[in-house]
């Protein structure tokens, strides 16, 4: 498995080292002592899975303290776009994101620890995306910056995507106080 750094601290790619023949393949998704190798000290008490169509967009979400989540996502079907925004006040990159493409073909996976939101746009019906959780799931805390906000600027390639309720009426960066 290789671990790789993000322009963002904190926020973890993660490789896993594939084994492939004639009958399919196999990796190990999740190592608690590789993991802790670098950095990431976390129990996940929660997963989840969604499938989505070809546009669907979901985000940008993310739990406020105490109920905040560290996730570790990866698409088991298809194929995003997955970003990652810091809400970390104290972080040097306070409000960037970063944007990478997981599919089922590369098995790339991202460490998102808590202090950021979370969003992803699929490329591809039937897509089966799947994530570990840190915590557990809180809806009095959770939260939604607008896919879209100007002030963050994340370039998705879709100009009318298909959308939750949640997510077409998330708040602006500008006026978000950050709890983290």
């Amino acid at each position: 498995m290789q671990i790789t750094t993000t322009p963002i601290a904190d926020l973890l790619i993660i490789q896993p080292n594939v084994f492939e023949d004639e009958r399919g393949y196999f990796y190990e998704s999740y190592n608690k002592n590789l993991f802790l190798q670098h950095g990431i000290d976390t129990d996940f008490v929660q997963d989840n899975q969604s499938l989505s169509q070809a546009g669907v967009l979901r985000g940008l979400h993310f739990q406020n303290p105490p109920y905040a989540q560290g996730k570790l996502v990866r698409v088991i079907k298809g194929a995003i776009i997955d970003a990652a925004v810091d809400l970390r006040r104290q972080s040097p990159t306070y409000g960037k994101y970063f944007v990478i493409e997981l599919n089922e073909k590369n098995k790339t996976m991202l460490w998102i620890p808590h202090g950021f939101a979370h969003g992803f746009l699929t490329l591809e019906n039937q897509t089966i995306f799947s994530y570990k959780c840190s915590n557990y799931y809180n809806k009095a805390s959770e939260d939604c910056i607008l896919w879209n906000d100007n002030d963050i600027g994340i370039n998705w390639g879709i100009e009318n995507p298909n959308l939750s309720e949640k997510d077409k009426n998330g708040k602006l960066f500008k006026g978000y106080v950050s709890h983290f």
